[in-house]
């Protein structure tokens, strides 16, 4: 008896359609047209003997059993991808397609300095970015979408491994005239209705509001920003004081306002940036070696945040 198991191509249509809930979007990210999308569902649907999605006009809605049929392409799918990443990965290190994913409030200041280097260091390496929100990358991620993350930790991210690149300090930035003559700002001395916020989504907030230990400190609706250069304008014009990562002012956000930074006075005043990745994935020791070139560049950025593996190795890279 010949059993018909379902196509790779056809696992791939279900699961973009589940995560784009669109025919049109799903068949775009496929590079196939809409039709050729439907049609492969259908005969997917005929080969299981089941109705996976019910169409309408206007709404793609699965079924509870399709729901669980996607969630289990998901993972053949991405166990289909680490087939191809084993046997890269006995070949030459980070050579070929590498998805990575970077937080909004490490990608401006990190990645221009970063790509230079690492495209010389591996000419052959074609390192594809997406810049998203913490737990949209760490959604991607375990979708497969992504190979490897630039996260700021602490941060949920389930069933990954990491490897610590360096730590970020925090600092308060004022409106010209308004820092404290002291040093460094202690967290009670900050005005929580003046407190200017990224939007929810963005960890660099979490942190900031761990490292004040203040869960009365919130900021409203109205004072929250879309970006971390939007946020530093906001403070430029008076509108109130906010949080600001070190590498953010080594790379020159500050530079053009009248904006002062001071250090924030704590004991977890600081991100621990880190290379994140499936736990699962063959590729570990090329996230490893990407993670000691990106922790050297970190290093020849600003010397303080130090040279060492953690394996006490020094770092060369070209």
């Amino acid at each position: 008896m010949t059993i018909h198991l379902p196509t790779i191509k056809q696992l791939q249509y279900l699961v973009a359609l589940r995560q784009h809930g669109h025919f049109g979007k799903a068949a775009e990210s496929c590079f196939v047209t809409q039709s050729t999308l439907s049609a492969g569902l259908r005969e997917l649907e005929n080969l299981l003997g089941i109705v996976l999605v019910e169409r309408t006009r206007r709404v793609v809605r699965f079924t509870p059993l399709g729901l669980k049929i996607s969630e289990k392409a998901l993972r053949v799918l991405r166990e289909a991808e680490e087939l191809t990443d084993m046997a890269r990965a006995e070949g030459k290190p980070l050579h070929g397609e590498l998805r990575m994913g970077v937080i909004p409030t490490i990608a401006p200041f990190l990645l221009p300095a970063m790509l230079p280097r690492l495209r010389r260091q591996w000419p052959n390496l074609k390192l594809f970015l997406r810049e998203e929100t913490s737990q949209a990358a760490c959604d991607a991620l375990h979708r497969g979408q992504l190979d490897c993350v630039l996260l700021a930790m602490p941060f949920p991210c389930g069933d990954v491994e990491k490897a610590k690149l360096f730590e970020d300090r925090l600092f308060v930035a004022f409106p010209r005239g308004e820092a404290p003559p002291d040093t460094s700002v202690e967290p009670r001395a900050i005005d929580e209705q003046r407190l200017l916020m990224l939007e929810d989504g963005h960890c660099l907030k979490d942190h900031a509001l761990s490292a004040c230990n203040r869960p009365e400190m919130r900021a409203d609706a109205a004072m929250m920003g879309t970006s971390l250069h939007t946020l530093v304008q906001m403070v430029d014009n008076g509108l109130g004081v906010t949080f600001v990562p070190g590498m953010a002012i080594d790379a020159g956000i500050l530079e053009g306002t009248g904006v002062d930074a001071r250090p924030l006075s704590s004991d977890h005043g600081f991100r621990q940036v880190a290379l994140i990745w499936r736990r699962s994935s063959p590729r570990e020791e090329e996230f490893r070696l990407l993670a000691d070139a990106l922790r050297q560049i970190a290093h020849d950025l600003n010397p303080s945040l130090g040279t060492k593996t953690p394996e006490n190795r020094e770092v060369e890279l070209a």
